[in-house]
């Protein structure tokens, strides 16, 4: 036992200067490489997820502009077709008013023409009573005056 315990003693004796090896080793990975690169990836992290909640910000108030250009347009389209329907609304009134006119104007033109034809007819009927009555007169001399004749020769 003894051979054994003195071959351990004579293995930790030589790992010994393997550990301390490993141990300024372990140190200077530590201090040289593992320290700096959690900084550069923690410093990347913090870029990274700063620039991804930049983008996020970016993404949302290009949405807003969107929505608020959108919501622009819908109004100027509104505009626009409010504007096209009062100028449609003028240009019937106008046409309303022109047409109201125009049968005004044609009304009027009827009545007098009425009116003048009427009065013609009135002219026209009194001249033909004359006319008739002259005629009427003609006609019972023209037919009396035989009759006058033999009813005057036989007396």
């Amino acid at each position: 036992m003894e051979a054994l315990l003195q071959s351990l003693e004579s293995f930790f004796l030589g790992a010994v200067p393997t550990v301390i090896l490993f141990l300024l080793l372990y140190a200077v990975y530590r201090l040289l490489v593992h320290v700096p690169l959690r900084k550069v990836l923690a410093e990347r992290q913090t870029l990274t997820e700063g620039t991804l909640a930049k983008a996020k910000a970016d993404i949302a108030a290009a949405a807003a502009k969107t929505s608020d250009y959108e919501q622009n347009l819908r109004d100027a389209r509104i505009s626009i077709f409010k504007a096209q329907e009062q100028r449609k609304q003028q240009l019937l009134q106008v046409r309303d008013a022109a047409i109201a006119e125009a049968r005004e104007r044609t009304h009027k033109m009827v009545s007098e023409a009425r009116a003048s034809l009427d009065q013609e007819m009135a002219q026209s009927q009194t001249r033909l009573q004359a006319d008739v009555e002259s005629l009427a007169a003609d006609v019972m001399r023209s037919v009396l005056k035989p009759v006058a004749a033999v009813v005057g020769g036989r007396s």
